[in-house]
């Protein structure tokens, strides 16, 4: 692909299965890629102490929420085991892109999908790692029950399954080289330039 026909993507969307390392590699391209920034997600789950809104997440009300659903202020959103709901706000990107930068996602797999499909240059990037590390770095986290950890192994399963219907493929099975690689082709991208095959 020559940087003569090619542009920077509209939105870059990382996505990938529970213990990946998603928000690890995001923070890292964070602190060395300046034309991205995170989008901050919307919630109605309650505020966590030391969360600040606009910081971790915008924090709303159900009803405010299903309202911004109908008026099509959400770019795509998803309701958790937990009854909580999140999603993107429109709004958010475009504040974003208004700034000069490229929005960065993290998303669960299917508004990863929702996204390539419905927003012109959007570009997503899986990241995938093994299943024995995914289970690993789970046990590791002590946050799920044994029970929970056995339902997040059997839906990464699935999702690694349907990794090929992404843009890129990241390995995360070392950090470091995880890391570079990831930031390599955000650069990449923002250069207009896409840089790496899918393996």
């Amino acid at each position: 692909m020559s940087s003569s026909t090619s542009r920077a993507p509209s939105v870059i969307v990382v996505t990938g299965p529970s213990g990946a390392g998603k928000g690890t590699l995001i923070r890292e391209v964070l602190q060395r890629v300046p034309g991205v920034e995170a989008s901050v997600s919307a919630t109605t789950r309650e505020r966590r102490p030391g969360e600040q809104d606009g910081r971790e997440y915008h924090f709303i009300g159900l009803a405010e929420f299903l309202d911004r659903i109908e008026q099509g202020d959400l770019l795509e959103h998803v309701t958790y085991v937990s009854g909580h709901r999140y999603g993107t706000l429109r709004s958010e990107i475009d504040r974003i892109r208004a700034e000069g930068k490229v929005p960065l996602l993290e998303l669960e797999t299917e508004g990863a999908l929702r996204v390539k499909r419905e927003v012109p240059g959007a570009v997503t990037i899986f990241i995938s790692a093994s299943v024995e590390e995914l289970e690993r770095r789970l046990r590791e986290r002590a946050t799920e029950s044994t029970g929970e950890i056995g339902e997040r192994i059997a839906l990464a399963r699935h999702q690694l399954e349907q990794a090929y219907l992404f843009d890129y493929v990241v390995e995360n099975d070392e950090l470091d080289r995880a890391v570079e690689e990831l930031t390599a082709l955000v650069r990449g991208l923002l250069a207009g330039i896409g840089t790496m095959a899918r393996p």
